[in-house]
């Protein structure tokens, strides 16, 4: 018994070192562009659709949400607090998000920011 033990855990301590090592991804050109839309191309796209906008955060609406501008309209996004990063942005800076198309019936479309950088 004691020895089926110690082999048991023998097996689980290498497994778990083995994950642990496992690290990698795809290293190489885009397969996809990422490229960077504007607000009413983004706002046109079907629910739950990728996309990469530049422009800026123009006022705080509460509850995690912003309306976001650029030269072609306004959105709302929305932006978790854990996602900030402590990362300050103000109006006058300008950001690229990176998020996904949130459509529901009788609301307006918002972007679901997944990701910021500011320029």
């Amino acid at each position: 018994m004691k020895n089926t033990f110690l082999i048991l855990f023998a097996i689980f301590a290498s497994v778990n070192v083995a994950n642990a090592q496992v690290t990698g991804g795809f290293e190489g050109p885009n397969a996809v562009q990422n490229t960077t839309l504007t607000v009413s191309e983004a706002l046109k796209l079907s629910d739950e659709s990728n996309v990469s906008l530049t422009g800026k955060i123009i006022n705080s609406l509460g509850d995690e949400k912003y309306t976001f501008k650029d030269e072609t309209g306004e959105v709302i996004i929305e932006i978790d607090d854990e996602d900030w990063n402590g990362i300050k942005v103000t109006p006058e800076n300008t950001i690229t998000i990176n998020g996904e198309v949130d459509k529901e019936l009788f609301k307006p479309a918002k972007i679901d920011v997944e990701s910021f950088s500011v320029k």
